[in-house]
């Protein structure tokens, strides 16, 4: 044995504990790597060299021994500093934590830094113990170019997650960069405009702060659905949401009420049966996420044309229902389902809808095709309407393939090319896909249907739409005169009332998109196209109600619960004394009462003026809840006639 050697190993007893066990393993160890290890050449006097006749050979003896000098002086700096750290190890190995993995030992560094390489064995065993470890902790390994990113609402992080479950529909995946609308005005606007606009809607008004009361500031929650301001109070956690089932591979979800506030929901059924907006106002005041009541008030902004209110109500409702969201509920998975039939789920879709409505009348037209999305991927049924508004949000954020492959993709009982909506919108955007590519060097659609072949077969299908959009839109030109004095466009029928109600939401929704002159006179060409083939062969016309008849033979509107005012863009104003409508929302006004048939304990009274500070009653008066009655002029008119 060397001095070398032995000079390590002696230093290595010393330092190691006292296991007379471990240390005889240890030296045969290393006298077997000692004897497997080549023996080194002996010392040779460098100048010896410089007499041999031969010049190559001498050269390459002299690379070779100084190579091998330096090589045994790195092996000695290194033999002292792995001496040195492993001493430092065996004292510090009492301060670390049971968790931690400990170090390799030194008997493997020796090996790589004599082979240098590693045997294959020991990568499998890596794999395995790695494999071991993810079973333990459920985790599965899977691609990493699968993984969709989900933020972790409550750690602020943000983790990989890998599954696809067979009832997530791929088409229906979210965007979480284009789900807030704020992200969208900075891009068509620029961030000082908009930054500028949320820091002034930050500060409270005047109106807002109450004399002698400091206010507390805090951090608002980050949320994927909305940028909640700072001035809004800390979420109240008056509700949760529980995982009912999970059936194949969905995660069925429903809303809860805390047990302590449950009682707040029936004092806003009675404050609503009563027609009270003062009661529910009260609860606002104590429980200010409530969602029945932010909703009531938003319906009451909205219709008295305070938008902006309204809309700040809309999102106020899904910043709380967000909150109380289940770990395991996540729009970016896809994995879920929440039934529209519990009632306690209904605030959400609803403020989902009123959202989505905001966003497109503030131009955000891509945020309002994510929202849409997830309102569609909520439950499979659509209880309200997504299908019939989310091909508009894809034309106006000019997502036309898209659109495209949702309609391939989409399952639905019918095929949604036989829907008024989509055989109009998948020939608008097969137009604008074309335009493009006429651009695009190296494009190809010869295997696909012309924009003017799909709109004409959704002339074929669905000719009542045409009359309908000449008087929306409406279309002056004299030529749709002379189209729609042809018999099949003028005496168009639409065959069912759930068709008829179909084609109605289309034209309430989708008529602006024919403003355009280029849609115009595609439109125009394909109809021209329709009465030339008709004259040809009147039997088409036929062969055509037929399919029509077949997909639409319901004798009753089965979307009957879809108002076709929801799908407008213009909403009426009513005066403020109109409140009553705005407790059951305008589709149940029919079933109310009539307004003389009430008792008269339900109905509020009309608030006192006399005595009272003037100032007062008219900021009092500006409130659109507040009622002074009419007594005043039943009494001036009782006087006038004596």
């Amino acid at each position: 044995m060397s001095a070398r050697l032995l000079r390590r190993v002696l230093q290595e007893r010393e330092a190691a504990p006292q296991d007379p066990s471990l240390a005889e393993d240890e030296q045969l160890e290393e006298e077997e790597e000692e004897e497997a290890s080549p023996p080194r050449a002996a010392a040779r006097n460098l100048f010896d060299l410089l007499d041999g006749d031969d010049g190559g050979e001498d050269e390459d003896k002299l690379s070779w021994s100084m190579s091998s000098w330096h090589h045994d002086q790195k092996e000695d700096e290194e033999e002292r500093r792995q001496s040195v750290n492993h001493t430092e190890q065996r004292h510090s190995v009492t301060k670390k934590p049971a968790n931690i993995v400990p170090e390799t030992n030194k008997k493997s560094k020796k090996k790589k830094k004599k082979g240098k390489t590693e045997p294959s064995s020991m990568k499998s065993k890596d794999e395995l113990s790695l494999d071991s470890i993810l079973e333990d902790l459920s985790i599965e390994k899977k691609p990493m170019h699968q993984g969709v990113h989900q933020s972790n609402r409550s750690a602020g992080k943000e983790i990989e997650t890998n599954e696809t479950t067979p009832g997530a529909s791929l088409v229906l995946a979210i965007d979480p960069k284009h789900l807030k609308g704020e992200n969208e005005m900075r891009r068509i606007f620029g961030s000082k405009v908009v930054d500028s606009f949320e820091n002034q809607r930050n500060v409270p008004s005047s109106s807002r702060q109450v004399r002698g009361v400091r206010r507390v500031a805090h951090n608002p929650r980050k949320t994927l659905l909305v940028s909640p301001p700072s001035y809004w109070p800390p979420w109240d956690k008056s509700m949760s949401m529980d995982l009912i089932e999970t059936k194949s591979g969905l995660n069925y979800f429903r809303y809860v009420y805390d047990s302590s506030v449950s009682h707040v929901q029936e004092l806003f059924e009675a404050a609503k049966g009563a027609n009270d907006l003062n009661a529910i106002a009260a609860i606002l005041g104590r429980y200010p996420y409530h969602p029945e009541s932010l909703l009531t008030f938003a319906e009451l902004f909205k219709y008295s044309g305070e938008h902006q209110s309204s809309a700040d109500a809309v999102e106020k409702c899904l910043f709380a229902l967000e909150c109380a969201w289940h770990p395991l509920f996540s729009p970016l998975q896809g994995n879920y389902q929440l039934k529209y039939s519990h009632d306690t789920n209904k605030p959400f879709f609803t403020a989902l809808f009123s959202h989505m409505k905001n966003l497109d009348r503030r131009g955000c037209h891509r945020s309002a095709l994510e929202v849409c999305k997830f309102l569609l991927s909520l439950d499979s049924d659509d209880p309200k309407g997504a299908l019939f508004c989310i091909d508009y949000f894809a034309l106006r954020s000019q997502q036309y393939k898209w659109l495209e492959q949702f309609a391939e993709e989409y399952q639905c009982d019918n095929s949604l090319w036989l829907f008024p909506n989509f055989s109009f919108s998948l020939a608008i955007a097969r137009f604008y896909l074309e335009r493009d590519a006429a651009s695009e060097e190296g494009s190809d659609h010869t295997d696909k249907s012309t924009s003017v072949d799909l709109m004409k077969q959704a002339l074929m299908l669905h000719p009542l739409v045409l009359s309908k959009i000449v008087d929306k839109a409406p279309l002056k030109d004299s030529a749709w005169t002379q189209i729609l004095r042809n018999v099949f466009f003028g005496s168009a029928k639409p065959g069912s009332p759930s068709l008829e109600h179909m084609i109605n939401i289309y034209v309430e929704r989708h008529y602006i998109m024919w403003r355009f002159p280029e849609l115009q006179n595609l439109l125009k060409e394909a109809a021209l196209l329709v009465i030339e083939s008709l004259k040809q062969d009147s039997r088409e016309a036929q062969d055509w109600a037929c399919v029509r008849k077949e997909a639409f033979s319901s004798d009753k509107n089965e979307y009957s619960h879809l108002l076709v005012s929801d799908f407008s863009d213009t909403t009426p104003s009513l005066p403020p004394e109109e409140l009553r409508p705005f407790m059951v929302g305008p589709g149940m006004v029919h079933e109310m009462p009539a307004p003389q048939q009430e008792a008269g304990p339900e109905r509020r009274a009309p608030r006192e003026v006399a005595g009272r500070n003037p100032a007062l009653v008219f900021l009092e008066s500006l409130l659109p809840w507040v009622d002074y009655g009419d007594n005043h002029h039943d009494a001036n008119d009782d006087d006038n006639g004596q």
